[in-house]
């Protein structure tokens, strides 16, 4: 059975975000990701996951800003990232080495780059070529420090015109880049919405080696894995069927309360075969 990672930047809303991670440790959760880590200092973090017993597995480089300031608010002025966005090459180099910062303070092994929204009258295809420059480059100063840069396709509805959408599109970024520490990390969210067949991705795309981390909510709502239209229980005995051994991350934003809403959860781990 899959080791789940909760999210506290959807999850445990219900507090205040330094109190998500005392919250996520009471409902047994080991590991934890969350988007963006910069309004906060690395050391003030690093105590909190110390603290509460947790490991660090994901978080994002800053979607937009030069200084750590513009960093932390991008995200809510609309910033969705800016590897392949032409002009902003200032801002993703900057956005890298500060997420490695961070990422070598709180002893974590992957950061999420996002892509970016493809600016009007544009076509995605002409910004390939500079995602993968962009991409090359931010892979090879993580391997610097034993980092994993990892990209996500995401889907329109909820982010539209989002440069990266499926996942052959962000395997043949992987192709290009040729970087044995550059990553897919598959929400199998946005996956359902934008291809659907998400067992015959998995089937595909995870014996690559090539798909770092896994992200988990329900369809279409994006509320708990066991509401919706997706088969968890099936796609995790799929997971330990093909030999995943990374995080699934519970990307999803409780319908109630977060602790409430874990029996889907609880019901994964009691079905775990006994060894």
């Amino acid at each position: 059975m899959p080791q789940f990672a909760a999210n506290l930047s959807l999850m445990y809303t219900e507090v205040p975000f330094l109190e998500r991670f005392a919250a996520a440790a009471r409902d047994g959760f080991r590991a934890v990701e969350f988007l963006f880590p910069y309004a906060y200092e690395p050391a003030q973090l690093s105590a909190l996951l110390e603290a509460h017993g947790l490991q660090l597995v994901l978080f994002n480089a800053p979607p937009g800003g030069t200084d750590l300031a513009s960093m932390a608010a991008a995200w809510d002025q609309q910033a969705r990232g800016t590897a392949a966005l032409p002009g902003h090459e200032d801002a993703f180099r900057a956005g890298v080495q500060t997420a490695l910062r961070y990422a070598q303070a709180l002893d974590c092994p992957r950061i999420h780059v996002m892509s970016g929204i493809v600016p009007p009258g544009v076509e995605r295809e002409s910004l390939k070529d500079l995602a993968v420059e962009n991409l090359r480059w931010a892979a090879a100063e993580a391997a610097r420090l034993g980092r994993d840069i990892l990209i996500e396709p995401i889907n329109l509805r909820d982010m539209p015109r989002y440069f990266l959408n499926r996942q052959d599109h962000a395997h043949e970024l992987l192709d290009a880049v040729q970087a044995p520490n550059l990553k897919v990390q598959m929400d199998l969210y946005h996956c359902q919405i934008v291809e659907g067949d998400v067992a015959t991705k998995l089937r595909r795309y995870l014996p690559t080696g090539r798909v770092a981390h896994i992200q988990i909510a329900g369809v279409p709502g994006r509320h708990e894995p066991d509401q919706g239209e997706l088969n968890y229980p099936y796609l995790f005995e799929t997971l330990d069927e093909l030999g995943y051994t990374g995080w699934v991350g519970c990307e999803y934003r409780p319908a109630a309360g977060t602790s409430q809403g874990l029996g889907w959860r609880d019901r994964a781990l009691a079905a775990r075969p006994a060894p």
